[in-house]
């Protein structure tokens, strides 16, 4: 602190040497004094001395006022005065106003002051820690001076005081409990102490939106009015702005929680006049700001448009459209309103085309496009609010082919209303492309170029465009009488607006360079334009010329005979010279304004006079530059072989679109058949399924029958009893014929079956005999090692056939038998209907009953029948399968009889094979002995020769190998 000693004794104006005294004598009582009342007076007594003498008091009371704090801790008196010494000491808060230089000198002084003694306090981080801890304490004379003093701090040296609070542990938890805190003056001054906490750290930012700070922000705003609010909700505000501007995490979070929707209320702000207070605007003016934050052209394409799709579903940018077109509303938050509508609908086609549809309340009613573009054009209008318009109508236009081609065919012969009755925004800005004022000239032709920006087609169409300049002489089209009027010399500024519209609308379209090219005036014009010597003043529109006659070069298809490519490029290498045109067209991106025009897409202009480039111009420029500059030093045979390479990537691109084409189809197709297969399968799926339950059913019925002829055996029995009722009307004797004539149908059924099956089982007897006996076949296909499996399989699935068969043979004999005594049955009961022996009373009751029976017959014989058929149909199903395994087998039986044979002969000659190999072994070896008898050396090659031998022998051998493996 001797830098502060020898501040203070430079001072001329200091303190008295009795006040030096006394604060000396107070911070000696604070120190050493046992008494707590004797601390406290003496603290309060240096509080009321702080403000007037805020050096010493600073210089000596530091210490023992950061000592208090840690000791006197139980009492909130003296923690509360210590805190006031420490924030007037501290603080810069100045309560009178500046008036000479002198006090303003001792101001910046103070501030200097303020700074040092922060630097101090927070040089020791346990200071700002036990500050920290001591805003937990609930008691109002801690609290509140402990939240000012922590302010102070921030505002003098906040990136230091940000960085303590953010490593000291829940430290920036404790402070947002200071939102919840019920009295409004330390709820209040929490919001300022956010405020200054979070500007410009986005950790801080993060921790305090996860914290829940924008559900208790948003209250505090509802709870105090929205709009209608006082400076609280303006302070909330403006700390959303800190938490959001510049964070995609904390918007990302904003949106995530629903939070855009709390926004809507904020804007229901009604018609009346009598409601916009000034603090009213002021809010307003910072909720506007805020939906443009969310919605920022510099925030990530995604989270833009996400936010923008949920204002749009909530409600927010149709309220924001109702204060766009509603009377009253003061021309500050009028201006404000249109940028923020235009960042909501920048981009996102389903919002822009909600704005082309809002339509002003005006008589008729017209679109709100249309009149925004009258203000625009309206010399009469303030220059902030026609620059808010054209900002408007550019993001109505970005990225929105729909919308260009609407503004563009407002202009055509076809559309334009011939009544006059209502005017169209083709109209307005043809008005306002042509007028006396030269910054209409400007916002029109920026707009215009807005309405071609990267849209060929409309490029194409605007050339259709006819002016008719005066009665009597014929229409010029649109693009002709553009460079009419820049031969003319007007401003530089209605100049600067057409030569960026044309070169906007000739860049990447050959048809509009083949008709600027046609009028034979417009080269000479440009090229002398370019040549001439001018001033400063005259450099920019030299450069924009330039930059015009090199589009029409680079983008030149060679259509026109007197102004190709080459013929250009020598024209201006004997009239202006290369490097000069170079030289020219560089003026463009070395003006001090085209750096500014580049970095945001607002035209944002203190005054008309800097209203010269457009944001999307220069990024054309920047696109444009390096390949006009290749373009003119270029050769005829290095633009001949760039044309050829061109043609030849055309050709490729075609043959690459083509085979996108076949790949694509193929893609289809193999959709389609996938589709097909899993619909068959599905089929499949269904029909087992079907065959089961048919299984099921044809069970079902067996059991069924069984019960029937179970109770048929016992009506028969007890029918014995009533033979004497014999005699029956005349419809019994019919029923009887026919029941035999069914009977006699079953019978011949039967023996066709039988004689079937008899056929079946000699077809089956002689396809055995033929599985024996079929041995001559030649096959010469290897069958493989699981073929044996396959024929077990076989074989088990004949076994179970025949099983069935049998099964079936079975279930059929019992069938007749049952048969047979049916016809007995009904032959005794013929029998008995001859007998007549009871009187007729007895007959005519029993006759309705024996009727019953034979109708109970006549429906078992239908369902035996029924019965009957199926079992034929499941027999020959059955007999079918059994044929074509039969047959398999027997295939199979052959191939398998032929490769046994294959093997043993095979295992026969690898016999006689090694027999030889041994008995050439054993000559070989006893050969060998002999001639090392004899002396002669045995040559290493004989050996390798035999080896190889060997090789080969043992290669020969391994298809017998491999044979007897299988």
């Amino acid at each position: 602190m001797n830098f502060l000693r020898g501040v203070m004794g430079g001072q001329s104006a200091g303190p008295q040497h009795t006040e030096a005294e006394t604060i000396q004598k107070l911070c000696d009582r604070v120190a050493s004094s046992t008494l707590l009342d004797d601390r406290r007076n003496a603290v309060r007594a240096l509080k009321s001395l702080s403000k007037k003498y805020r050096l010493e008091v600073g210089i000596q009371a530091m210490e023992h006022l950061i000592h208090v704090l840690q000791t006197d801790r139980s009492d909130s008196e003296i923690i509360g005065y210590a805190l006031d010494t420490l924030y007037n000491i501290i603080s810069n808060d100045e309560e009178e106003e500046v008036d000479d230089v002198e006090e303003e000198n001792s101001t910046r002084q103070s501030e200097d002051l303020g700074s040092q003694f922060t630097e101090i306090f927070i040089k020791q981080q346990e200071n700002v820690t036990l500050l920290l801890s001591l805003l937990e304490e609930f008691d109002f004379h801690v609290r509140w001076p402990g939240v000012k003093l922590l302010t102070s701090l921030l505002k003098q040296l906040g990136p230091q005081v940000q960085q303590i609070i953010l490593v000291s542990p829940m430290g920036v938890s404790r402070l947002m409990d200071l939102l919840a805190d019920s009295r409004e003056v330390i709820r209040n001054d929490g919001v300022l102490l956010l405020q200054a906490l979070t500007r410009s750290n986005g950790a801080i930012q993060k921790i305090v939106a996860f914290e829940n700070a924008f559900e208790r922000l948003l209250d505090i705003i509802s709870e105090e009015g929205n709009s209608d609010g006082g400076i609280v909700v303006e302070d909330c505000l403006i700390l959303l702005q800190n938490l959001l501007k510049n964070n995609n995490s904390n918007q990302n979070f904003f949106k995530e929680g629903s939070y855009i929707q709390r926004m809507k209320p904020w804007f229901e702000v009604g018609d009346e006049n009598s409601g916009w207070s000034a603090q009213k605007v002021t809010n307003l003016h910072l909720m506007l700001q805020l939906v443009r934050v969310l919605v920022s052209p510099t925030n990530p394409p995604g989270a833009t448009s996400s936010c923008q799709k949920a204002m749009f579903q909530c409600g927010l940018l149709q309220q924001l459209c109702t204060i766009l077109m509603a009377t009253g509303v003061p021309a500050d938050i009028l201006t404000e309103t249109i940028n923020t509508v235009s960042e909501v609908i920048r981009g996102y086609q389903v919002n822009q085309d909600y704005f082309a549809s809002v339509n002003a309340p005006s008589n008729p009613p017209r679109p709100a496009i249309v009149v925004l573009l009258m203000s625009m054009v309206n010399e009469r209008q303030p220059f902030v609010l026609r620059c808010a318009v054209l900002y408007c109508f550019q993001c109505f236009l970005y990225k929105n082919q729909k919308g260009q081609g609407e503004i563009v065919s407002t202009l055509l012969p076809s559309t334009i209303d011939a009544t006059g009755n209502s005017v169209s925004a083709g109209q307005l800005l043809c008005g306002g492309l042509f007028s006396t004022d030269s910054l209409s000239n400007w916002c029109a032709a920026v707009a215009l170029a807005h309405a071609l920006q990267e849209n060929a087609t409309q490029k194409e169409q605007l050339l259709r465009v006819q002016l008719a300049t005066s009665i009597g002489n014929p229409p010029v089209s649109l693009l002709q009488q553009c460079t009419n009027i820049l031969s003319q010399g007007s401003k530089i500024q209605t100049r600067v607006g057409l030569l960026m519209l044309l070169c906007t609308w000739l860049s990447n379209c050959p048809i509009a360079v083949t008709h600027f090219l046609h009028n034979s005036a417009n080269v000479p014009f440009l090229t002398g334009q370019i040549a001439e010597n001018l001033g400063e003043e005259e450099q920019l529109v030299q450069g924009l010329c330039a930059l015009l006659l090199g589009i029409s070069i680079y983008f030149n298809d060679n259509s026109l005979e007197s102004y190709k490519k080459e013929k250009l490029k020598q024209l201006i290498e004997k009239r202006i010279g290369k490097e000069n045109f170079i030289e020219k067209l560089g003026f463009i991106s070395k003006h001090e304004l085209y750096s500014r025009a580049s970095q945001k897409p607002q035209p944002n202009f203190p005054s008309p006079e800097y209203m010269i480039f457009d944001h999307e111009f220069t990024k054309l420029v920047k696109e444009l530059e390096g390949v006009i500059t290749k373009a003119i030093y270029k050769s005829s045979e290095e633009d001949k072989k760039e044309e050829e390479v061109k043609k030849t990537l055309e050709q490729h691109d075609n043959i690459v679109t083509h085979y996108k084409n076949m790949i694509r189809e193929q893609d289809l197709q193999l959709e389609e058949l996938k589709q097909q297969v899993s619909t068959l399968k599905c089929q499949n799926e269904q029909l087992q399924t079907a065959v089961t339950q048919q299984v099921s059913q044809i069970q079902q019925h067996k059991d069924q029958y069984n019960l029937l002829k179970i109770q048929l055996g016992k009506d028969n029995q007890h029918q014995g009893s009533y033979s004497e009722g014999a005699q029956m009307n005349g419809v019994q004797p019919e029923e009887i014929g026919r029941l035999r004539e069914e009977i006699e149908e079953l019978k011949n059924n039967q023996e066709l079956l039988q004689s079937k099956l008899t056929e079946k089982d000699s077809v089956i007897e002689n396809l055995k005999s033929s599985q024996t006996s079929g041995t001559n076949e030649q096959s010469s296909a290897i069958v493989p090692a699981r073929d044996s499996e396959q024929v077990a399989e076989l074989k088990q699935e004949l076994a179970t056939l025949k099983s069935q068969l049998n099964s079936q043979s079975v279930e059929i004999t019992k069938l007749q038998t049952e048969k047979q005594e049916l016809l007995q049955k009904t032959e005794v009961f013929a029998k008995s209907v001859e007998v007549q022996g009871e009187t007729e009373t007895v007959i005519a009751t029993k006759t309705t009953d024996v009727e019953g029976r034979l109708s109970a017959l006549l429906q078992e014989t239908k369902e035996l029948k029924n019965e009957i058929k199926a079992l034929s149909e499941e027999r020959t199903a059955i007999k079918e399968q059994l044929d074509s395994s039969n047959s398999t087998i027997a295939i199979l039986q052959t191939e398998k009889d032929k490769l046994e044979l294959e093997i043993t002969d095979s295992k026969k000659e690898q016999d006689d094979l090694l027999v030889l190999l041994a008995d050439q072994d054993q000559k070989i070896l006893s050969l060998k002995n002999k001639l090392k008898d004899l002396g002669h050396p045995v040559e290493e090659e004989d050996e390798l020769e035999s080896g190889d031998q060997e090789d080969e022998d043992d290669e020969s051998e391994d298809p017998g190998k491999d044979l007897d493996h299988i």
